[in-house]
């Protein structure tokens, strides 16, 4: 029923989802979790350390970090997505080749959809529906107009 109020957990959460750059917040935090998960496990195929091992720790855990502030707070997500894409870009050298790619992919497009958020958008609305719109406007009467101007 497109009239009424939607209530529950699920419509609360979409509201607050709606409200900060979810998917690119999730997606940093994906990326990172996914690089410190390649630098623990016990793989033989384990192509780079890192400087010393502490960065290679330093960089995914300051990743998976940045991801739930820019969930948490999203009124500073340009300077977390900009962080982000660099910490993202320095797992290439410090973990893994960026955690075999993955966790490179994951927090780099997550720090540009962050970035690229704009908050308070109107929806926007597919070519279907603007078709329609435009159709139902042609089709509806004109309004009649007299000549004179009211007073």
């Amino acid at each position: 029923m497109p009239g009424r109020a939607r209530t529950g957990p699920r419509a609360a959460f979409r509201r607050w989802r709606h409200g900060r750059p979810f998917w690119g917040g999730l997606l940093l935090a994906l990326g990172g979790g996914e690089i410190l998960l390649t630098e623990k496990a016990s793989l033989k195929v384990v192509l780079h350390i890192g400087m010393q091992g502490l960065a290679g720790y330093l960089l995914p855990a300051l990743m998976v970090l940045l991801g739930v502030l820019i969930l948490v707070n999203p009124a500073q997500r340009l300077f977390y997505s900009l962080t982000g894409i660099l910490l993202s870009l320095g797992t290439w050298l410090t973990s893994n080749l960026g955690g075999f790619f993955l966790g490179l992919l994951l927090g780099a497009t997550g720090s540009c959809l962050a970035f690229g958020w704009l908050p308070d958008q109107e929806p926007r609305r597919g070519p279907l529906r603007r078709r329609r719109e435009a159709a139902a406007r042609r089709r509806s009467p004109a309004p009649v107009t007299t000549g004179e101007e009211p007073a």
